[in-house]
């Protein structure tokens, strides 16, 4: 079995903000990788907040292949079958309505960024190398 570190990192707090950081998927994984070599009841915690309740599955997987490492009793969570943002239509069609009626989906795609970067973060990180394909579509059908 793995040994795990089981007193808390000297940069803790900075990792659990960072794991909470709404608009970088990325900083919140990199934070989950790390912390997941702590067994501690507060990083437990916060493992099991972040497999509950991130929006981007491939958080919720670190989270819970580190906790499953620690031999907590967890659930693989599924993806979510739905958008992953409640009313992602609405704030799709607010941006594209702030752009001129000829405007591409790249310029959609950079506006989206500059006004909804969690939304646009959160979608990049569920979709992975399909996003921009993802993206032109529901573009499309706005």
């Amino acid at each position: 079995m793995k040994k795990f570190e089981t007193t808390l990192p000297e940069q803790y707090e900075a990792l659990k903000k960072q794991a909470n950081y709404t608009s970088s998927w990325r900083d919140r994984l990199d934070a989950v990788e790390t912390l997941s070599a702590y067994q501690h009841d507060k990083i437990i915690d916060l493992l099991k907040n972040r497999m509950q309740h991130d929006i981007v599955y491939k958080v919720q997987i670190a989270a819970y292949e580190a906790l499953a490492a620690f031999g907590e009793d967890v659930e693989k969570p599924s993806p979510a079958r739905f958008d992953i943002i409640k009313n992602t239509d609405k704030i799709f069609l607010r941006v594209k309505k702030s752009l001129p009626k000829d405007h591409t989906v790249e310029d959609f795609a950079d506006k989206l960024k500059r006004m909804r970067l969690d939304v646009y973060d959160a979608y990049e990180g569920d979709k992975g190398e399909q996003f921009m394909s993802w993206l032109e579509e529901r573009w499309a059908k706005l």
